[in-house]
């Protein structure tokens, strides 16, 4: 009787957690996000499940096949000039789900508006990035968004012109952030209306949206029948519903509510444990790197206290990075010693991870008591103080783990150096972003997900003045490398430019800009007879265009 009361008290907190009921046997794949999708405008929206659904909708030049690599989408084909500086591409017959045809004027359009509005994600058209022409001037300078180096000389051909060779631009061009926006759409609709509903957002893509409201805990989308490559897709359309809890992910996959849930903790080792589960468990790297950020300005942490760079150190040497992922994380993540995490940016002439080894700088961020206290003592000498208080922002709708971590962090800090006291702010994410986007914050439990295939998408953030420098570090040397790896000496001198990355990511540690913790893995339960969804460390993590639910 106690067994079949407590299975009906689960049972109950599934129904109220997804409404009801169990879903209808549509064909749609269920799916769980990990967090509310706030914004499917590009110029918006900053985080990986929001990019997951607006590439579920829209198309852009190109798009991943299921190695992650480049390969045509909206552009059927392109031609680079000698010099490397200039692309040109053609565009293939597409039309947006109102019968209007996709042109290159869709692109400048929303090209010139991510740029003149500047959002989060602009820098991506910079020369820390993208290096398309103009685009610095456009973003700092206020320069007018029509010089910015993209043009139309007829509705099939986009021209692009950069300020120096990119060699993995083209891959950028599956990144959200790149995507087209039907002009004559956006502006028949009202100031800020555009992508908060069905009837706001214009799909091009393998799939519409069929319900959706900003921040909505469930919504859905149906498969686009003009989609150019509507043959290719097979499924009728997704349900999304969104879950924070790892206890609640596992509960809606065996009640049937979920096809697709991500599972952390102690949920991964039961799962491992029963036999009706273990064959549906597969782990892939996610690319997330998860890692301490700390503000470094007077407004801040009782007046830029952690501007100090022996009191980061000190803090960093207290993380037992290997702890977190055995004892609380428990779903494949592996423990990192880097700036850049392992897993997603290989060497084009050797073939090698970039951060495979994690011993190199290893003595920057180990787990070191003695070290820690050293530091901290060197710290409290600067700074003529002995005791300190700082509060660490993080996210409570982003997983258990999370939590878990966040206080495995405080107690690891608190008992190895006494004279620190850490106070744990639990938030949304869209209010953790929005205290470290607007410099109000002491440290940020933290993560960021590759863009793209290469270092630089982690060793652009902290040059002078990024908008995702949350912790306003400066230092002209690094500067000068990472000019050097995107505009400058290195640019065609790969092996240099690698090289020359390494010592920038030393700086980084050395200076304990960020104190790196783990990079994150997936560890997902499908039912069976699905098939066909692509799951990368870069960009997108999931798409599900060849997936096949039977």
């Amino acid at each position: 009787m106690k067994k079949l009361i407590a299975f009906a008290l689960v049972m109950m907190m599934v129904l109220s957690v997804f409404g009801g009921a169990l879903a209808a046997d549509d064909g749609y794949l269920s799916v769980m996000l990990g967090t509310n999708v706030m914004s499917l405008d590009t110029h918006l929206a900053t985080d990986g499940d929001s990019f997951e659904v607006i590439a579920d909708c829209i198309d852009g030049l190109m798009q991943m096949d299921a190695s992650g690599a480049a390969i045509p989408a909206i552009a059927e084909s392109y031609d680079l000039s000698e010099d490397g500086k200039t692309y040109t591409f053609h565009l293939r017959d597409a039309q947006w789900a109102n019968g209007t045809p996709v042109t290159a004027n869709d692109f400048v359009f929303a090209w010139r508006r991510i740029c003149e509005l500047n959002g989060e994600y602009a820098f991506m058209f910079d020369t820390s990035v993208g290096c398309v022409k103009n685009a610095d001037s456009i973003l700092y300078e206020g320069a007018d968004p029509a010089t910015l180096g993209v043009s139309a000389p007829d509705a099939k051909t986009l021209v692009v012109e950069l300020e120096v060779p990119v060699s993995f631009f083209p891959a950028l061009m599956y990144f959200p952030t790149f995507y087209p926006i039907n002009e004559a759409f956006y502006t028949s609709l009202e100031d800020g209306a555009y992508a908060t509903g069905p009837d706001t957002f214009l799909s091009n893509g393998a799939f519409i949206l069929e319900e959706y409201t900003p921040g909505a805990a469930s919504f859905s989308l149906k498969k686009n029948e003009g989609y150019w490559d509507a043959a290719r897709v097979q499924l009728p359309g997704l349900h999304y519903q969104v879950v924070t809890s790892s206890d609640n992910a596992l509960s809606a996959f065996k009640a049937g509510q979920l096809d697709l849930v991500i599972i952390s903790g102690n949920q991964v080792a039961a799962a491992e444990k029963d036999a009706s589960l273990s064959s549906k468990l597969n782990v892939t790297g996610a690319g997330y790197l998860w890692y301490l950020s700390f503000s470094q300005t007077e407004k801040n942490a009782q007046g830029g206290m952690l501007a100090n760079t022996n009191l980061r150190r000190a803090i960093s040497y207290c993380l037992d990075r290997e702890s977190f992922v055995e004892d609380f994380v428990m779903d494949g993540s592996i423990p990192t010693f880097t700036a850049v995490p392992p897993q997603f940016a290989a060497s084009s002439t050797t073939g090698e991870d970039f951060s495979a080894d994690q011993e190199m700088f290893k003595d920057l961020c180990d787990y070191d008591e003695d070290k820690a206290q050293e530091y901290f003592e060197k710290a409290c000498e600067e700074l003529g103080v002995s005791e300190f208080s700082f509060t660490m922002v993080f996210e409570n709708n982003s997983g258990e783990e999370i939590i878990k971590v966040a206080q495995a962090i405080k107690e690891s800090v608190e008992e190895v150096l006494p004279g620190i006291e850490i106070k744990l702010a639990p938030m949304t994410k869209a209010e953790r972003l929005d205290k470290m986007q607007n410099d109000n914050f002491d440290i940020g439990l933290t993560r960021w997900g590759p863009d793209y295939a290469d270092p630089m998408t982690y060793l652009g953030m902290w040059i002078t003045d990024n908008s995702n420098n949350y912790g306003f570090w400066s230092n002209a040397e690094y500067d000068a490398i990472i000019a050097d790896c995107t505009t400058g000496a290195y640019i065609s001198d790969y092996d240099a430019r690698w090289a020359a990355m390494y010592e920038a990511e030393r700086l980084v540690l050395e200076d304990a800009v960020i104190a790196p913790l783990y990079t994150k893995a997936n560890a997902k339960l499908v039912v069976d007879g699905v098939e066909g969804i692509e799951y990368h460390p870069v960009a997108l993590n999931r798409v599900y265009k060849n997936a096949v639910k039977k």
